[in-house]
């Protein structure tokens, strides 16, 4: 095995001689190098952590975090507790990717709405962390249907309990 890969290495790196290689490599390097300082510059490793003031980095959602900061699930939530899955480590990153994708897609095209709007997915995930931590609580309701046969929603009438508004 070990011999095959040294030939494939040699192979590799005797492709590209002379000019062509020097433009690969310069190509691969400001590639790398422009990917690196995007990562770094944008916190992208910080949003694997559990830190609310990342989710604060972005001016949209500067307000939300100040009224968590004064708000009852301070001391017991963190934006990751409400608003990612529980109990399934690869939903809840592809969750916080997806999410990660649009908020900086939206950013950086400064697209980003003025009333910042949850999306059905999310809104869903929001509803089952209500539950998840407060089960106990609601567990005669929690199971209850509306009027029309549909779930009762956490916050509909609890809106904004996660922050002070």
């Amino acid at each position: 095995m070990i011999p095959w890969i040294r030939r494939r290495w040699h192979d590799f790196t005797h492709a590209f001689t002379g000019w062509s290689g020097i433009v690969l490599a310069a190509l691969i390097g400001v590639t790398i190098g422009v990917t690196g300082f995007t990562f770094q510059y944008s916190g992208f490793f910080n949003y694997f952590y559990d830190d609310p003031a990342t989710c604060a980095g972005c001016h949209a959602m500067s307000e939300q975090y100040e009224g968590w900061m004064k708000g009852p699930h301070r001391e017991v939530a963190t934006c990751n507790s409400c608003h990612t899955v529980h109990g399934n480590v690869v939903a809840k990153y592809v969750n916080k990717a997806d999410n990660g994708f649009f908020h900086a897609l939206w950013f950086t095209a400064d697209n980003y709405p003025e009333n910042i709007q949850i999306r059905d997915h999310n809104r869903a995930i929001v509803e089952d962390s209500c539950v998840y931590c407060h089960g106990g609580l609601v567990d005669g309701v929690s199971h209850a249907s509306a009027a029309n046969g549909e779930r009762l929603s956490c916050i509909r009438c609890h809106d904004g309990v996660g922050h002070q508004r």
